[in-house]
């Protein structure tokens, strides 16, 4: 049946598409998507987006999804990649169940397909070079020429379909093609390659077969043979959909329907697998999942939430025309997701020290701190307070100017959850640097109990240096510096990576509670932003990645 939850005039077309196939009774009310990645590399944003489609259309509608993983070129393929894809879907909140699938568990079929096509006089095996087939296509202006052995016969054909199977041939010394029509104007309609002759160990199949089908090949008639209603696919394939059509149509097998609907482009970032494993393998980020990449194992690693990302796709719509979302829609649901679920926490990440010298020597005090005033249940916590304090270099000028409304000298602020303090004097080196600053307390000042009548009109973040962890930060901006780094067709894109993008904070301060944090976990650091703690710690060495900063232009943006 289909969905009560959205009104027909938000529905988007793929959903009307569905829609009207229920009412029409179609496949008897069935929808069984797919998600089909090829194994070789990180899923990426845009593929986040095919997934939250993929499943979450077929969720709407009571249906299903599978998993096929598109593992037709064993050179490119390993099984690292099928289970980063795995965790990456499982950990975006999907669920496959039990249809997974691989290409590879069709190719005995797939081969019957091809000799079926050969025995209806609708394929034929080509001797002719890669550089011939293509010379021979012709141009989208000039029609293709027929391969010389396109009139061979089907006996022939078969044998030699054979021998290609049995590996009697040289790689790329022949290949099968469909009898299309070389005057097509869509190009992908001029006699396609099928399968190709290609001696590589395959992670699944091992030595078995030396012939690989093509995508286009492989695609639809693994969808046919699933029983996939609605196979959705990024609008890149709109011209392959006639011939995804054709094998259909000429083999009578289930009629899978292919719908494009547009990619996921986010601005600063780019989502070429064969542009991102350049990345990895000339080390300019430290893996797939260093999280200043676009993989989904990155934003993970970065602390990106996946309902955030989720979020994001859902935000973001599904058009039918390609076009560019901005990053900071992204990092908006990041943030507002964020705001909702962190503990606040306070780390300095550039110590400043505070020396109180009112404050009775050796003493210490637990004060109250509220985890999270979105969210009461989140509770509070305890933080200790003492006479020796860091607070932000940032947070201090000698000479400031007006509307500066932190510390300086003679002026008031007030110390997050704690007390208002001034400052009397500035320690400097020899070589004038300030190293410490000497306060004063006003001990009637502690907040939630405050009874004095001193002005403060900035509130500090601090840490206890006595009570103090330690931590490694590391701290990021955009990979590139251009919003299309993939958009300039005379230059490369490796001309607009941003060499700042990471700084690495070797020793900042944090409240003592957060030296056992686990990878994972999550916290706004208060004034600071938000941080996740990093794969790469170790017990009572933490390292926090800043998943993104408190400053969101995109909601102001938005009400301009």
């Amino acid at each position: 049946m289909s969905t009560e939850t959205k009104g027909k005039e938000s529905l988007n077309f793929i959903e009307q598409i569905i829609e009207e196939d229920i009412a029409s009774g179609k496949h008897n009310g069935t929808v069984l998507t797919r998600f089909p990645p090829e194994p070789n590399g990180y899923l990426h944003i845009g593929h986040a987006k095919a997934i939250v489609v993929n499943f979450g259309i077929a969720q709407r509608y009571g249906g299903k999804t599978n998993l096929r993983f598109d593992d037709t070129n064993p050179v490119t393929e390993d099984t690292e990649y099928v289970e980063s894809i795995k965790r990456d879907i499982r950990w975006l909140g999907f669920d496959w169940e039990d249809r997974e699938f691989f290409a590879s568990d069709y190719f005995d079929q797939l081969y019957e397909f091809g000799a079926d096509l050969i025995k209806k006089g609708l394929a034929y095996v080509d001797d002719s070079s890669a550089e011939q087939i293509a010379e021979m296509k012709g141009t989208p202006v000039a029609p293709g020429k027929e391969s010389p052995y396109r009139s061979r016969t089907v006996e022939e054909n078969l044998s030699l379909f054979e021998g290609m199977k049995n590996g009697e041939f040289e790689e790329g010394s022949r290949v099968l093609r469909a009898k299309g029509d070389m005057s097509s104007p869509n190009m992908h309609m001029r006699d396609p390659i099928m399968y190709r002759i290609k001696y590589a160990h395959h992670h699944r199949t091992g030595d078995k077969w030396c012939i690989y089908p093509m995508y286009d090949f492989a695609h639809g008639q693994s969808d046919s043979i699933e029983g996939i209603t609605h196979s959705l696919c990024s609008l890149e394939f709109r011209h392959h959909r006639p011939l995804y059509d054709w094998f259909i149509e000429k083999l009578d097998i289930f009629p899978s329907r292919q719908i494009e609907f547009a990619r996921m482009n986010v601005s600063y970032m780019i989502t070429s697998k064969r542009k991102l494993l350049k990345l990895v393998k000339e080390n300019y980020v430290s893996g797939w999942d260093d999280p200043r990449m676009p993989t989904i194992a990155g934003m993970r690693r970065r602390g990106f939430p996946p309902a955030a990302i989720r979020t994001f796709c859902e935000r973001a719509g599904v058009a039918k025309r390609d076009n560019l979302i901005e990053i900071e829609l992204l990092e908006f649901c990041v943030r507002e997701e964020l705001n909702r679920t962190c503990s606040r926490v306070m780390g300095v990440l550039d110590p400043l020290k505070v020396i109180i010298t009112n404050y009775p020597e050796g003493q210490e005090e637990w004060l109250e701190a509220i985890n999270n005033p979105e969210d009461e249940s989140m509770g509070s916590r305890q933080i200790p307070f003492s006479g020796e304090l860091y607070i932000e270099k940032e947070d201090f000028m000698e000479n400031p100017p007006k509307k500066f409304f932190r510390l300086a000298p003679g002026a008031n602020v007030r110390l997050k959850n704690a007390y208002i303090i001034t400052c009397d004097e500035v320690i400097k080196d020899e070589n004038g640097e300030i190293t410490a600053l000497h306060c004063r307390y006003y001990p009637d000042s502690k907040s939630g109990e405050d009874t004095s009548t001193v002005p403060a009109k900035g509130t500090l973040h601090w840490v206890s240096v006595p009570h103090a962890g330690t931590a490694e930060v590391r701290r990021y901006d955009r990979l590139f510096a251009d919003p299309e780094p993939d958009g300039h067709e005379d230059r490369d894109f490796l001309e607009f990576f941003n060499p700042g993008s990471l700084e690495v904070l070797p020793k900042a301060y944090l409240e003592p509670g957060l030296k056992d944090a686990r990878a994972g976990e999550q916290f706004q650091f208060m004034r600071k932003g938000y941080f996740c703690v990093d794969t790469d710690s170790t017990p009572g060495n933490p390292v926090f990645n800043q998943t993104i900063s408190l400053k969101d232009s995109w909601a102001k943006a938005q009400k301009k």
